[in-house]
């Protein structure tokens, strides 16, 4: 599946990282679960999150992140939507532009694999 990203805040729609640049992050990560439909993002189980705990900064599209979760939402200063990270992080958080917030829904071969 790889990695899908359902903008709920459009960013500033120019503003992009490029691999390697820092970004900061605020993030809650739920394990995806499909019992509970896509009206709710399919989110299940919650497992991290850095909500209150201050953002995640770190370099991006470089592998840099740890491998992450199934499905990852938060918000990037690059305000994104996501959690502790994986090449689906590297991907989605790519894409995203300054100010958006995002839920980046994260296959397990892109995050920590089939569990």
């Amino acid at each position: 599946m790889g990695v899908t990203r359902k903008v709920v805040k459009p960013g500033n729609g120019v503003d992009r990282p490029k691999p390697g640049d820092e970004v900061t992050i605020e993030y809650t990560g739920n394990l995806y679960d499909e019992s509970k439909g896509a009206s709710n993002d399919y989110r299940g189980k919650q497992f991290d999150s850095s909500v209150g705990r201050g953002d995640f900064k770190t370099a991006i599209g470089v592998g840099k992140v740890i491998k992450g979760s199934d499905l990852l939402t938060g918000s990037r200063d690059i305000e994104a939507g996501l959690t502790c990270a994986t090449p689906g992080w590297d991907e989605g958080v790519t894409d995203m532009t300054l100010g958006e917030k995002s839920v980046l829904t994260i296959s397990g071969d892109y995050a920590y694999g089939d569990r």
